[in-house]
């Protein structure tokens, strides 16, 4: 089981937290790309929480999509959960196993 925890960079009051559709127990739950995504964003609001941060302290976010079918699906779901102005932004399309539909990975400033 891997499990992600936050942590502050050395010179800086920033967070990197990489998050999947996974559930309590680190067990990946693959559902459909809505639900990957809502349970990945989810599951990174508690770590960001955890630290004292919400999704408006994420300045950065990398995020992994296997299908290019779901982008627009993923722009408006994205939307949906970060407001303007929204951080910089990453999408790489292609790149996930057979096992995931979604990834986020962030870095947030620690309030």
């Amino acid at each position: 089981m891997i499990t992600w925890k936050p942590f502050r960079c050395p010179l800086e009051s920033k967070l990197r937290l990489p998050e999947a559709s996974v559930d309590a127990t680190g067990k990946i739950v693959g559902d459909t790309f809505e639900g990957e995504f809502r349970r990945s964003v989810e599951n990174l609001r508690k770590v960001l929480q955890s630290a004292g941060c919400d999704l408006h302290h994420v300045v950065q976010t990398r995020n992994y999509v296997r299908d290019a079918d779901d982008l627009a699906l993923f722009n408006q779901l994205y939307r949906s959960y970060f407001q303007a102005p929204y951080p910089a932004r990453t999408t790489i399309t292609g790149c996930l196993s057979p096992a995931l539909r979604y990834e986020i990975e962030c870095i947030a400033v620690a309030p």
